[in-house]
């Protein structure tokens, strides 16, 4: 999440939240890009297609009359060593669009949708720089339990 800007919350109610669909892929790249994770409209499309085809993965999208201004991926993750977790793995809400608790109610949305499945454990990793999505994070009652490094290898596809 970028900057934690403080303006006037959503009293009317006009922030709806949705399950996203590939006819969102333009926005859901835009807010993609702005987050750092640059892709094309045609990319976030197919990746919309291959998670609406998953039954462990949703991402849904905050939505202010027909523009997405915010969106939210979460999965059920499993491994051998532990519990299935709940983990949210990206959440953005546009820049000019910040502030407003849409995050909050995207972190809630999602905070639901794996308590459904019977999972009681959500957990978010942060890029240690993004200090304002930390303590968004934390508003929500999330705790640090650790940091770690990240390793990334590039292989061949078969």
């Amino acid at each position: 999440m970028t900057g934690m800007n403080e303006k006037a919350s959503d009293p009317e109610g006009r922030i709806v939240i949705r399950e996203m669909n590939p006819s969102d892929a333009k926005d859901a790249a835009e807010l993609s890009s702005e987050l750092g994770y640059p892709a094309s409209a045609d990319e976030m499309e197919e990746r919309l297609r291959q998670f609406a085809a998953l039954g462990n993965h949703v991402v849904y999208a905050a939505c202010l009359e027909d523009r997405v201004v915010g969106w939210i991926g979460v999965g059920i993750v499993h491994h051998l060593q532990s519990q299935a977790f709940g983990e949210i793995d990206g959440l953005i809400v546009g820049s000019k669009h910040q502030g407003r608790g849409i995050g909050r109610k995207l972190v809630k949305k999602a905070e639901e949708w794996i308590a459904r499945r019977g999972v009681a454990r959500v957990l978010v990793r942060s890029r240690i720089t993004r200090e304002g999505a930390h303590a968004f994070y934390l508003r929500q009652n999330f705790s640090r339990v650790k940091t770690s490094a990240v390793f990334e290898k590039s292989i061949d596809a078969l």
